[in-house]
Order: C-alpha cells, then sequence, then structure tokens
C-alpha cells in the first residue's frame, strides 16, 4: 500500500491534466469534455436531471453545463416526443465527429499501453476500472454533503 498510494495520485492528476490538455485543445471546459464524453455513452438523448447524476453537478449546475455546450454548438435541446414536458439534450453529429476525431488520434497509443496484457490481467484491469468509478461516484455525494472546505467529517444529512 505504501508504493501504491504516490502511484494512485500520480496516476490520477496524470488524468486530469491529460483531461486539461484535451479540453484546452477543443477550446473547450474539462467539465464540458467529459459530459460529452458521458452523452456518448448514453443510449440517446437525456434530460438535463441525468446530467447531473451522471456529472454530480446540481441541477443548476448542469443546466448552465447545458448552456455552455448548446451556445458551442456542441448539443442540442429538443422536446421529449413521449412526454412534450421533458426537453432532452442530445449530442449533435458535428460534435461527434469533432469529438470522435481527437480521440481517434489518440487511440492507438492508449490500445498500445494495453496490447501486451493478458485477459486475465484486462479483466483484472476492467474489474479495477468499475470499483474505481463507483468510488468516485460515492465521493463525489459524500463531498457534495459535506460543508465547503470541510475537512472530512461525516458531512451534512
Amino acid at each position: 500500500m505504501a508504493r501504491l498510494w504516490p502511484v494512485s495520485r500520480r496516476y490520477l492528476a496524470s488524468y486530469v491534466l491529460f483531461n486539461q490538455a484535451v479540453a484546452d485543445h477543443l477550446g473547450m471546459h474539462p467539465t464540458d469534455v467529459q459530459c460529452l464524453n458521458l452523452l456518448t455513452l448514453e443510449d440517446g438523448p437525456v434530460t438535463t436531471g441525468r446530467i447531473a447524476e451522471l456529472t454530480g453537478l446540481t441541477s443548476g449546475s448542469a443546466t448552465r453545463l447545458v448552456d455552455r455546450l448548446e451556445k458551442a454548438g456542441l448539443v442540442t435541446r429538443q422536446r421529449d416526443q413521449a412526454d412534450r414536458r421533458r426537453v432532452l439534450v442530445a449530442v449533435l453529429p458535428e460534435a461527434l465527429e469533432r469529438f470522435g476525431e481527437v480521440w481517434r488520434e489518440l487511440s492507438t497509443d492508449w490500445a498500445a499501453v494495453f496490447a501486451e496484457d493478458s485477459e486475465a490481467e484486462l479483466a483484472f484491469l476492467l474489474r479495477h476500472m468499475n470499483r474505481t468509478v463507483e468510488l468516485s461516484h460515492r465521493q463525489v455525494a459524500r463531498l457534495a454533503a459535506m460543508e465547503p472546505g470541510e475537512p472530512g467529517g461525516t458531512g451534512r444529512s
């Protein structure tokens, strides 16, 4: 564990810095990049409430995020045909193409990182990544429940 902590911190920092570099390259905010990333994993258009769930943002912050993405021409808002009261957010095809170009350019190097790993190693990595995503969601919720700047108490109810 003593060796894992510093490597884990470097790993997380490297991903945050990578995300910032991608965002800078695209002329976007890092949260907007990850929101688009998450939206491409959904089965179709989603509500702003779903975007708040995916990102861990408040509903107001998620609305402002969608406003930015819409202003940038990356998403559109459309009425839900099944329930006209609901508004859905859809990624525009041009945004998918622009976003996809960057990932296609970078994906070769990412694939090479895992090319020599065995099926068992890849299964371990997949398990680890899924557990990390679950832990991250719990930690985001925990932080959201705490007072700003609170060092680590049990948080608000």
